[in-house]
């Protein structure tokens, strides 16, 4: 125990050496004051999903759809609950949507920070995505892309609530908390047989999702053009990380889309294009491990 609390020290005084002081509003929060709950968890995604594939391997796949059900609405009244709580905060605060600092709406930059939480907790609870993929032995939906994005916004997110939880960081999760109210309700809604007829506005999710991705892209680097006190840096980080999602999301469209696919494929499996956090949705495929298909 000893040991564990003094590598829990040196690992903390090193993030604190690498980006300076942390934001004292969120001490005492769960899972932030130390960074290794949050390595550990990913730690323990990885090793999961690993496991599980070894695990499932000579097995059945499940069938899970009732999970998938819950799951699928759990996530889509948690993101509803942030997109609200986001707007009514960022409202009260009188928040700039060009660029917003840390510190100038009070009260406001605390209710925030608090939605922010739940977003950062929300990826940990995103890992569940993969691992239904593995129970029902999706392991071709298993890709480095998604692997990488699920595992590093756990981890950025850890970042962003110690050191900037308010200010422009806003702009993302409300954002996103909007398509994931549509994403998750579509991916609830396919699952049930019955209900796929009447998913005609597929097309609609995947040009909003697109919409989120430029938008997000550009409101990054509008803070960094017309700066108003919100840290360069991460500024700078942030449209690096991007980067590196469109060189994979780039790479990926090109090898799914770029060449030509067989008859029998065509005739087989329809094509997707949806988008998830700025990916496309063809590498998930599915809706949680059920593929989606258009309404007869």
């Amino acid at each position: 125990m000893e040991h564990l609390k003094a590598f829990d020290q040196e690992i903390n005084e090193f993030v604190d050496y690498m980006f300076g002081p942390r934001d004292s509003r969120v001490r005492g929060w769960l899972l932030l004051d130390s960074y290794l709950p949050t390595f550990f968890l990913t730690c323990a995604y990885l090793l999961c999903i690993w496991l599980g594939n070894k695990f499932m391997k000579n097995r059945p796949p499940f069938s899970l759809r009732a999970h998938l059900i819950v799951y699928n609405l759990g996530i889509t009244l948690l993101s509803m609950y942030m997109l609200i709580e986001l707007i009514l905060a960022t409202w009260e605060g009188g928040y700039n949507l060009q660029c917003q600092n840390l510190h100038s709406a009070g009260v406001a930059d605390i209710r925030v920070a608090k939605v922010l939480w739940w977003y950062y907790f929300s990826k940990v609870i995103e890992f569940m995505d993969t691992t239904f993929f593995v129970l029902r032995k999706k392991s071709s939906q298993i890709t480095f892309l998604h692997v990488y994005h699920h595992a590093t916004m756990f981890n950025i997110w850890w970042c962003v609530l110690n050191w900037i939880p308010c200010g422009q960081s806003f702009f993302g999760p409300t954002l996103n908390s909007f398509i994931h109210v549509l994403m998750y309700s579509y991916y609830g809604l396919s699952v049930i047989p019955s209900m796929r007829k009447y998913l005609w506005w597929k097309k609609y999710l995947t040009q909003a999702q697109l919409i989120q991705f430029l938008l997000t892209i550009v409101h990054t680097l509008s803070a960094a053009v017309k700066p108003c006190g919100f840290p360069f840096g991460c500024l700078m980080f942030q449209s690096s990380y991007m980067a590196t999602l469109v060189i994979l999301f780039v790479n990926f469209y090109i090898k799914t889309y770029r060449k030509a696919p067989s008859r029998t494929a065509v005739k087989e499996t329809p094509v997707t294009t949806e988008v998830k956090n700025g990916f496309h949705k063809d590498y998930f495929t599915a809706a949680n491990g059920f593929l989606n298909k258009k309404a007869q």
